[in-house]
């Protein structure tokens, strides 16, 4: 009993099993036939077309910028120094770090007692000399009348001796007077040669201390000039820096004490290539004074001045390259000796040619121009020059034709294209502007207007955008990162 009944469950399932298999094989058989019924629908392969923006190439006149970094440093540059050891006695007010100071204005005093000591000394020796050569002129006076009184008494003793050669002759003298009054004649020339021999003895004095006198005036102008060596002026207006003494230092001779800086006259020195400084020469081979425009970035303003190239260096640095230049820079205002600038060159002007961005220009410079139906081919330009994302080139027989501005693998010549042309090419994007809540909006202000290295006309001007209902982000964003935020 018990085997029938599972005979006949297993029968029972395997009926089931074979009924479940057939139902499958219908359905798969079904959906074929259905598939089998349907037509083939064939669909035509279709042309892809990019969409790209394009630009007309139309031929101008353009000044290349050549762009490079340079630093501030001064024209006019005073070491003031110590010209005698001593000590500081007394400093003006404004000597000190950054200090203002007007020409001629009084800055230091070192101790004059030494110098005032060796001026009075100098002065007393010059007056003993002077009086020497009073006593040295009275003196020749007494001997010139020394010679005139011997002179006399030698003419009377010549006198003397011709009468009594007379009387002799006469026969009334005799030859011992005769003799005598020689003697007596004699006696008075070698008076009169020896009054002379005084004379000339009078006048070698006088030369003498004469120069004496020249020799004590020396020393008393040295001594006058080492005592107003101890007070030291300000030769040009300008300010201050590297002060290193303090009143009571005691200073060393040609010790340096502080730099005298003009503000006025500063200038920027630069560096550029081999082959940007060729194309700033003119047909002579000589460096042509172009513009520049020198930009300094203040907590995100830029502080722009003008300027112009004066000079280049006279020889190259060992372990440098290009060419140093120095350009004066026009109205100084704001910036100071150390300034890390950017420094914009205006190079001659360039006749027919087309700035188009970078990304239009393959590396072997090739554009992809539109041609019919919308078509791209490629066409070969003269590339002149890279101004940062732009590209000046020069396109003979392109006038008036469109290029794409943009390149990708996937464009070729002969692909086909949808062009895009609008008013965008070349408007520059307006800047990014925040709306900051007051907490923010105070804490920025308050650091710009703590913050003393920014001039007053760009603190100004930043206080006035900050005070807007929306701020520049790019300025919100660099005075924050000097903020520490």
């Amino acid at each position: 009993m018990r085997f029938l009944r599972r005979s006949l469950v297993g029968l029972f399932l395997l009926s089931l099993t074979v009924g479940f298999l057939a139902l499958a094989g219908s359905m798969v058989y079904g959906s074929l036939q259905d598939r089998w019924a349907k037509e083939s629908r064939d669909r035509p392969a279709r042309e892809r077309v990019f969409s790209v923006n394009v630009l007309t190439l139309e031929p101008v006149s353009l000044t290349p910028v050549l762009t490079s970094f340079g630093e501030v440093a001064s024209r006019r540059t005073l070491d003031l120094r110590a010209p005698v050891g001593g000590t500081i006695v007394e400093l003006a007010d404004g000597f000190e770090e950054g200090g203002a100071v007007e020409e001629g204005q009084f800055l230091a005093r070192i101790d004059p007692a030494d110098a005032q000591t060796s001026v009075d000394v100098a002065r007393t020796d010059l007056e003993e000399a002077k009086a020497d050569l009073r006593e040295a002129e009275r003196a020749l006076v007494l001997a010139r009348d020394e010679v005139l009184a011997a002179q006399d008494q030698a003419d009377l003793r010549q006198k003397a001796l011709e009468r009594q050669r007379d009387l002799k002759t006469r026969g009334v003298g005799t030859e011992a007077a005769v003799e005598t009054a020689e003697l007596a004649a004699s006696s008075a020339r070698q008076a009169v040669l020896s009054r002379r021999q005084a004379v000339q003895q009078a006048e070698a004095k006088i030369d003498q201390v004469s120069a004496l006198i020249a020799r004590r005036n020396i020393a008393l102008v040295d001594a006058e000039r080492l005592l107003s060596d101890t007070q030291i002026f300000a030769e040009f207006s300008g300010r201050l820096a590297d002060v290193s003494v303090t009143a009571g230092g005691l200073v060393a001779n040609n010790e340096r004490l502080a730099q005298l800086i003009d503000p006025s006259a500063l200038e920027v020195s630069f560096r550029v290539s081999t082959a940007q400084y060729a194309r700033l020469l003119d047909d002579a081979g000589a460096l042509i004074e172009a513009p520049v425009k020198v930009t300094l970035d203040i907590l995100g303003t830029d502080l722009s001045l003008e300027g112009q190239i004066t000079r280049e260096s006279a020889a190259v640095s060992q372990g440098a390259t290009g060419r140093r230049l120095f350009a004066a820079i026009t109205s100084p205002r704001g910036l100071r000796p150390g300034d890390f600038v950017t420094v914009e060159i205006n190079e001659p002007e360039l006749e027919r040619v087309v700035k188009v961005p970078a990304t239009a220009l393959s590396p072997d410079e090739k554009v992809l121009m539109l041609v019919g139906e919308d078509r791209l081919e490629e066409a070969e330009v003269e590339l002149l020059r890279r101004q940062g994302d732009d590209v000046i080139i020069r396109a003979r027989g392109l006038a008036g034709r469109e290029i794409i501005t943009e390149r990708s693998p996937l464009l070729g010549a002969g692909i086909k294209v949808k062009p895009l042309r609008g008013g965008a090419q070349g408007v520059p994007d307006a800047p990014e502007m925040v709306t900051l809540d007051e907490d923010r909006r105070a804490k920025i202000i308050a650091f710009v207007e703590a913050n003393g290295r920014i001039p007053k006309d760009v603190k100004t001007r930043m206080l006035t955008q900050l005070a807007e209902p929306q701020v520049p982000a790019q300025m919100v964003a660099r005075i924050e990162s000097r903020m520490g935020s």
